[in-house]
């Protein structure tokens, strides 16, 4: 099967009527279960960015809550589930601002890591990886938010 491309499925798209998009969405979002978490974005949270965030962070704060912290092999793989995490809720909202105060909320979660994520290697440096990400992701901001979002993670820097 050859897969078009979206200029192609845009355009035959344009040409169905609502009942067949409509049920096109639906077996859409059977499929995956990202499939459906898009399909809900768009539909119950785009308008609402904040409270989008606002609910990230919650699911954030759960699975830092859940994590195993015997073991700094077990808080890796727990850290890089929900470093995963977050460039899938990236990727719905398209929004580099939603980018970036989500990685702001990561590194500041990982700051507050008891033991602390500085005392291994590993973590460490993914920590500082993540902090040069958030470094460029600012620069493609508006100058207000540049501002912000800098002040934010120099306070993040300082309280390691």
């Amino acid at each position: 099967m050859k897969i078009e491309s979206i200029v192609t499925i845009k355009k035959e798209l344009k040409h169905l009527p609502k009942e067949d998009l409509l049920a096109l969405c639906l077996r859409l979002g059977r499929f995956k279960k990202e499939n459906k978490a898009l399909l809900t974005y768009l539909l119950f949270e785009s308008h609402d960015e904040d409270g989008y965030v606002a609910s990230v962070k919650n699911t954030l704060d759960e699975l830092f809550e859940t994590m195993n912290t015997d073991s700094y092999f077990y808080m890796k793989k727990t850290i890089r589930k929900i470093l995963r995490q977050i460039r899938t809720y990236n990727r719905y909202s398209n929004k580099k601002s939603t980018e970036v105060e989500l990685l702001l909320y990561f590194c500041e979660r990982l700051n507050s890591l008891t033991p602390s994520i500085h005392r291994n290697r590993t973590l460490s440096n993914l920590y500082h990886r993540q902090v040069v990400s958030i470094q460029k992701k600012i620069t493609a901001l508006h100058e207000d938010l540049q501002y912000d979002y800098t002040i934010q993670l120099e306070e993040i820097e300082n309280h390691k």
